[in-house]
């Protein structure tokens, strides 16, 4: 069976061979989506076919990629994805809401949501044969491609911006990349990454850039799907339709537009194939300075304009958006819409996570804060179903982190020094 017929432009609408392009559309430059063999991949596989697979990750999703099983087994690599949901009753209950999640994808291989495009990009690096894959990252990007890389022996170059987090980094270096910081910001990471690519013949993971990390971060959603079929059932009437109620709302922090359009692009997979009746409602939220891409939609275009980004949740901090356009469809096509939040509410939202279990970083509770200021505008109903997704782990920036709780306090090693305090 053919895993993909090919490719098309999300601008222009130009079709292509698989082996006619690698990157992005000739013609335009635009973003390119991989084509699924839906009709072969419906004669060939049920509903019932993927869900009674036994992966634990997001391999366990195989015959709807565009890749082949990686090589060995039991490796980092095979780790990615399938990552939890916990319930979060009290901050429900905070925000007057009555059904409130959180997917927490702090919990792969390397701590953060990029493991899945990483993953199956270092997969499809193995099957074309290069030597080296390089991309540009403010951390979780290049802690991905090098943890995933390690794992096979893929050899790896990690450009990011000389701000990234000391933590970002010795991930990094720890997995054995070659790591080279950039006087500049992530955009300028980028380009450089671009041109060394095509310089030295290396594969480049770039977001936005290399169509395979958009079928990565699909997998998250096969994995919301699966998870809302079951999670559904138990506070639905069993004698009422599935639908008959507000749908399924999905809070997602924006940078530079790849993940969201990845969820975007797997629940458009499901409805292609015909296994899901309707698309959840996807809010974006970006970070006030950081916000482009809400700009864009908010204006009403397509149309992305640069800003000068600047805000403490470094993996979001983008000052043009690569993968704009389709960010904004993913919220316009599913009825969804942009919420900005500031650094402020970011930090107090890490602090609220924290107390419900849940370490994230900046980026990851973003979405979050995201969701507390929507709860405030009557963006979201009291009875709406909401999934939160936590990008990633706390310990990516604990500097960010020691911004949202006070400092613990230093005592003599004495019971009254105790009582002192209490």
């Amino acid at each position: 069976m053919k895993k993909f017929t090919g490719y098309k432009c999300s601008i222009c609408g130009e079709e292509y061979l698989p082996g006619q392009v690698t990157y992005i559309c000739l013609k335009d430059g635009g973003n390119l989506d991989v084509v699924l063999d839906t009709d072969s991949i419906k004669k060939k596989y049920q509903l019932e076919d993927i869900t009674s697979r036994t992966e634990a990750s997001l391999w366990r999703y195989l015959p709807l990629l565009p890749v082949d099983e990686p090589e060995g087994n039991s490796t980092p690599l095979h780790a990615a994805g399938w990552t939890p949901v916990f319930a979060l009753p009290r901050l429900a209950e905070k925000l007057n809401l009555k059904h409130l999640w959180l997917k927490d994808e702090s919990r792969n291989p390397t701590a953060s949501f990029k493991d899945r495009a990483s993953a199956v990009v270092v997969t499809r690096a193995r099957e074309i044969k290069v030597d080296v894959v390089v991309t540009a990252s403010t951390g979780n990007a290049g802690a991905a491609l090098a943890g995933m890389s390690a794992a096979v022996g893929q050899k790896s170059v990690i450009f990011a911006p000389k701000s990234a987090p000391q933590a970002k980094v010795a991930q990094l270096l720890v997995f054995g990349a070659k790591v080279i910081l950039v006087d500049g910001t992530y955009d300028d990471a980028f380009e450089l990454s671009i041109k060394t690519s095509e310089e030295f013949g290396w594969y480049c993971r770039n977001t936005g850039y290399n169509p395979f990390t958009l079928e990565g971060k699909k997998t998250a959603a096969f994995e919301i799907w699966e998870w809302w079929m079951k999670a559904h059932h138990d506070w639905h009437k069993e004698d009422s339709p599935l639908d008959d109620h507000a749908p399924l709302n999905i809070y997602v922090s924006v940078g530079d537009g790849n993940i969201i359009s990845g969820i975007h692009k797997g629940f458009k997979d499901l409805l292609t194939l015909g296994w899901i009746p309707n698309m959840p409602r996807i809010i974006g939220v970006q970070a006030e300075g950081s916000a482009a891409i809400a700009n864009a939609f908010h204006a009403n275009t397509e149309t992305i304009t640069p800003v000068s980004a600047k805000t403490i949740a470094d993996s979001i901090s983008v000052d043009y958006p690569r993968d704009g356009v389709r960010a904004v469809r993913a919220t316009k096509e599913t009825n969804g819409t942009y919420i900005t939040v500031s650094d402020e509410e970011i930090i107090k939202s890490i602090a609220e996570l924290g107390s419900m279990g849940v370490f994230a970083e900046p980026a990851g509770a973003a979405a979050y804060a995201g969701l507390v200021k929507a709860a405030g505008l009557g963006v979201v109903g009291s009875d709406d179903p909401i999934l939160v997704l936590n990008t990633g782990s706390g310990l990516k920036d604990v500097r960010a982190a020691m911004q949202a709780v006070q400092s613990a306090p230093i005592i003599e090693p004495t019971l009254s020094a105790v009582k002192k305090i209490l």
